[in-house]
C-alpha cells in the first residue's frame, strides 16, 4: 500500500497532498480586494512556494486547472501565467469562468505536479 501525505490539514482540506510521486494543490489569493493582478501574483507566488517546498517545481507541473471569476480577465492571467512557466514545460491546461467560495476572489488555481 502507497502511502498519502497530507500537508496542512484541517478538518475541511489540505494544503498539499502527495501520493505515488505525485503532488496536488489549490492555491486562493490571500488580498480578496485586490485587482486579478495582484492576486494572481499571490496565488503563483504561493503555489510556487509549496511546489518547491514539497520536492517539486513550477517545471513538474503535470495539468492545471483555472478558475475565474470573470473570463474577461484570461488576458491579464497569462500575462503573468505565461512569464511564469519555464519555457518548453507547459502543462496540460484547462481555464473556465466559475463562482468562487467567496466573493472577494477572481482566480483560483488547482494543480498536480510530479515530485
Amino acid at each position: 500500500m502507497t502511502t498519502i501525505t497530507r500537508i496542512g490539514t484541517t478538518q475541511r482540506w489540505s494544503d498539499v497532498v502527495i501520493h505515488n510521486g505525485t503532488l496536488y494543490v489549490v492555491e486562493v489569493p490571500v488580498s480578496e480586494e485586490a485587482d486579478i493582478h495582484q492576486q494572481t501574483r499571490e496565488v503563483l507566488t504561493s503555489l510556487q512556494r509549496l511546489l518547491e517546498a514539497n520536492g517539486s517545481g513550477v517545471n513538474k507541473i503535470l495539468i492545471a486547472n483555472i478558475y475565474l471569476k470573470d473570463i474577461s480577465d484570461i488576458a491579464a492571467f497569462n500575462e503573468q501565467w505565461d512569464s511564469w512557466i519555464p519555457a518548453g514545460t507547459a502543462p496540460v491546461r484547462a481555464c473556465v469562468q466559475a463562482r468562487l467560495a467567496h466573493e472577494g476572489y477572481k482566480v483560483e488555481v488547482q494543480l498536480t505536479a510530479a515530485v
